[in-house]
């Protein structure tokens, strides 16, 4: 493996466990924010313990998130200096707004939050909380309209060998970040949503902290439901946007080969790239891919074979990731479907809790393939149709690149193992191991909660 690969392998695994820590980040600020709200307004003893037991995995889960992420930009400058060279101008001003706007003033007023319990008002410390999770999802705004740039260049010219920003607010609301923005979001909600009620799931089956967890459990239940009605939604206006902008991703998701009209969409395919067909197809619907490409059953649908094979992406990884992104989807929405059906009688319903409960990694697999499917969708190209992929990366020995990527390995899983086992431990010991902030003794509802 040459030094590209070997990048673009790094790249992929910083990437990809960074990832497991921002969504539930971007959820679980606006949850905990929603928690404290409730406990400003009404003093409601178990709304604090909430904020604060919810609060406290937050922490941990951003503590690391934030570590890992903080070397993933230094790749652009050591493994991709081309890319970063060629557009500098437009992608650099992103992460530029997106450090300096977003992930500063989250980390100050994560400081405020933590250390101004006994400090300030209950209005005003929910308010730096809102304003936490306001921070945080702006931060992933900006780096999604970055990405949603490399997937769909828009507002530049090329100019002296390189891209040059030319109209910045086309950039920002160019229509394919909103779209990543309005499906990454909601689904990082999603994620939070099993995340919080697995976790109030397994204290349920213990008979622990009943009304604690009944509540917690209620409250992620309704938002899991609107996250879910939205990724669908925006999921079907994605691919119409894919289908127009990059079409070669389209039939790669679908395994079309050849241009046809009515095109179906197969439950199940084995792609045979190296013959330029499926040597299984099983579940054809006739005319769905058709529909959800162009919202006309007898559309016509290009095929893989329309586009060079230097210009098609991985047929195979395309397929698998975008096949149980979505298997998982309906998934989610049957156990959020069921979860509203019971959510009167959880108690009884112990089936259902240890389905919850075994649920929770499954959203940050569905993340992920959401991801795989993103950016191998999208090759051979860095900027979609205007840099590849092969031309972006440093000129650097291969050797370097596999040491910084071992190394990389061993941090980041020893990193991820600790803030797993920390936010597992918290999670377990439950809101009842709370111990209350210093100063404790001028509020005495905290000493209450804590007992």
């Amino acid at each position: 493996m040459d030094a590209l690969m070997l990048s673009r392998l790094q790249f992929t695994a910083t990437t990809i466990f960074h990832f497991l820590f921002v969504p539930l980040t971007l959820g679980l600020s606006v949850l905990v924010a929603i928690m404290e709200t409730r406990y400003a307004r009404t003093g409601d003893e178990i709304d604090l313990k909430m904020t604060r037991f919810w609060g406290k995995l937050f922490l941990i889960n951003f503590a690391v998130g934030v570590v890992t992420g903080i070397t993933l930009e230094f790749q652009f400058g050591t493994n991709w200096s081309a890319y970063s060279a060629y557009v500098g101008d437009i992608f650099g001003s992103l992460l530029a707004i997106e450090a300096t706007a977003a992930f500063f003033l989250e980390s100050t007023l994560i400081g405020v939050w933590v250390f101004g319990w006994n400090r300030l008002s209950r209005k005003a410390h929910a308010t730096v909380m809102w304003l936490v999770a306001g921070a945080s999802n702006l931060s992933a705004i900006w780096i999604l309209t970055a990405n949603g740039w490399m997937q769909h260049p828009v507002g530049f010219a090329v100019r002296n060998g390189r891209a040059e920003l030319t109209d910045f607010a086309a950039v920002v609301f160019n229509p394919f970040s909103l779209l990543q923005i309005f499906h990454v979001i909601p689904a990082a909600f999603l994620l939070t949503a099993f995340f919080i009620m697995g976790i109030s799931a397994y204290h349920l089956l213990k008979r622990q902290n009943v009304e604690f967890f009944t509540r917690s459990f209620r409250l992620a239940l309704v938002v899991g439901a609107v996250a879910t009605v939205v990724v669908t939604i925006e999921g079907d206006l994605h691919a119409k946007h894919v289908t127009k902008t990059q079409p070669a991703k389209l039939a790669a998701m679908e395994a079309l080969w050849d241009t046809t009209a009515k095109a179906p969409v197969y439950l199940m395919a084995v792609p045979d790239e190296a013959n330029e067909r499926n040597s299984v197809e099983i579940g054809a619907i006739p005319g769905l891919l058709s529909f959800l490409g162009h919202g006309d059953f007898d559309a016509k649908v290009k095929g893989l074979k329309e586009f060079p094979r230097e210009e098609r992406p991985p047929v195979v990884a395309t397929f698998l990731s975008f096949r149980i992104m979505i298997a998982l989807g309906m998934y989610f929405a049957a156990m959020v479907a069921i979860g509203l059906f019971l959510r009167n009688r959880l108690l009884e319903s112990t089936w259902y809790l240890k389905l919850m409960l075994v649920s929770i990694p499954l959203p940050y697999l569905a993340i992920t393939m959401g991801w795989v499917l993103a950016e191998i969708g999208r090759q051979p190209w860095i900027v979609y149709g205007l840099m590849r992929t092969a031309d972006g990366v440093s000129p650097i020995d291969g050797v370097q690149v596999a040491l910084s990527l071992a190394a990389f390995i061993l941090v980041y899983a020893l990193l991820g193992g600790v803030g797993y086992y920390l936010i597992g431990k918290a999670a377990v010991l439950g809101p009842d191991a709370l111990v209350p902030p210093s100063g404790a003794a001028r509020r005495p509802g905290l000493q209450r909660s804590a007992a």
